[in-house]
């Protein structure tokens, strides 16, 4: 009850920002979904043997035993594995960043809710402000209990907004720092693919 009473003393800037709530915590769900299926279909040990049988030439190998995987990294490799013979690291290059556009999606959302909330708080305060003053102007100050409903709004909808950005900004931060990650760890295999590739044509 305290809660729905603190919600209606914010006055209607309280809804936007109720809004913002929401659709800041549903954000934050489904990425921590998409993250934890990333994880779970992560396959370092199949990566090693990739690159092992790239380096011995045996292409067949590595097409039977990448059948199946899901691994952001591997389909990577995969897909230059296929151009070899055109443009293997552009091939890569171009898949890594598909895939990282996939892992970036919904971030602005976040980015836009951290930024926004404070300001609909402050909003939300210059009215509180306003009705205060109108309330002063009206009733004069013999009588300081007019303006503490204007007051409360200010303070309530200040504080909300604030919450919600600070909120957001650990899982927003997170999530960037799983992206910078995924492709420091893409740039790493794709490199070592090109040199062991390079390796063999040489041998050749």
């Amino acid at each position: 009850m305290l809660i729905y009473e603190l919600f209606i003393s914010g006055g209607p800037v309280m809804w936007p920002l109720l809004v913002c709530s929401i659709v800041a915590v549903s954000v934050t769900f489904e990425r921590l979904f998409f993250w934890a299926q990333i994880r779970k279909r992560r396959n370092r040990k199949l990566m090693d043997t990739i690159l092992h049988l790239a380096e011995n030439g045996e292409w067949e190998q590595v097409r039977e035993q990448c059948r199946g995987s899901r691994d952001h990294v591997i389909k990577m490799l995969v897909v230059g594995i296929q151009h070899r013979e055109y443009d293997m690291g552009k091939a890569m290059e171009a898949e890594a960043r598909h895939r990282l556009k996939k892992m970036a999606q919904y971030m602005t959302v976040l980015d836009t809710m951290i930024t926004v909330s404070p300001l609909l708080g402050i909003l939300g305060t210059v009215l509180g402000i306003i009705i205060s003053f109108k309330m002063l102007g009206a009733g004069g100050v013999a009588d300081p209990k007019l303006v503490t409903g204007g007051i409360a709004q200010a303070l309530i909808t200040t504080a909300a907004g604030l919450t919600i950005s600070i909120a957001t900004v650990f899982p927003y931060n997170y999530f960037k720092s799983r992206i910078e990650h995924a492709a420091h760890s893409m740039e790493k295999y794709a490199t070592s693919l090109e040199v062991v590739y390079t390796r063999l044509k040489r041998r050749e």
